[in-house]
């Protein structure tokens, strides 16, 4: 499952965009039974989507986690902080935190997770805000540009700087580019917005406001928005 690819994991409605292969993370990968996995690669980077329901607890989470909730209720528990999430809720779990899940009947979220025993150890739940104040970043180089230059801000919510993971949020004017390979790994949520991602072959891949999509690095891509983009951002 190492091959670029850019999948729709969860559409805004709750529901999975297919039936992904399931997959445990590790042998200590508390959700190995619930899992299903888009995409699994030799660098440790993951991504896919968790159906779960009940409780349970774990001593020492065996990998930095970001999960966006699609459907149901999820509480997570840490040793500083009790976090609700409904739909639309984000959290960071890192390496390392001492955790009780309690997941309503039928929940769902997406996840990117990071394996590597290489990255930090940052114990504790960091929640992302949506609506976090951002600031100018980079936009698309120019020579790839079709459009006018967009204006671009973000906002990283979560740093490991060892394996230079980044989490956080992000927006953007509109703008359309031509396809260039993926320069990172990286799961996206769109806040607010919709986008196109023009793929390999003529395939279009329209990302909807609420919905969840992963891209491997390496992946052709083009990027196409009429409106105003803001999304969650995971990028390795």
């Amino acid at each position: 499952m190492s091959h670029p690819i850019a999948s729709l994991l969860v559409h805004a409605d709750g529901i999975p965009a297919a039936e992904f292969p399931p997959a445990s993370l590790s042998s200590s990968d508390p959700f190995g039974d619930v899992r299903q996995v888009a995409y699994q690669g030799d660098d440790g980077i993951s991504a896919g989507t968790v159906q779960a329901s009940g409780e349970l607890v774990v001593e020492d989470y065996p990998h930095t986690e970001m999960l966006v909730v699609h459907s149901g209720q999820v509480t997570l528990q840490d040793e500083q902080q009790i976090i609700e999430l409904s739909v639309g809720a984000s959290v960071v779990i890192g390496r390392g935190t001492a955790l009780r899940v309690r997941a309503q009947a039928g929940s769902l979220w997406a996840f990117f997770a990071l394996s590597q025993a290489s990255g930090e150890r940052k114990p504790g739940l960091t929640p992302l805000n949506p609506r976090a104040a951002l600031n100018p970043s980079q936009g698309p180089d120019a020579q790839i540009l079709i459009s006018p230059a967009p204006q671009c801000r973000s906002h990283n919510a979560f740093v490991d700087s060892a394996s230079n993971l980044l989490i956080g949020v992000w927006d953007s004017t509109p703008y359309t580019r031509h396809a260039r390979p993926h320069k990172v790994h990286e799961l996206m949520h769109l806040i607010e917005g919709s986008v196109t991602l023009q793929l390999a072959d003529g395939v279009e891949l329209k990302v909807n406001t609420g919905d969840t999509v992963f891209v491997t690095q390496g992946t052709p891509c083009a990027w196409e928005s009429s409106v105003y983009v803001r999304k969650l951002y995971v990028v390795k």
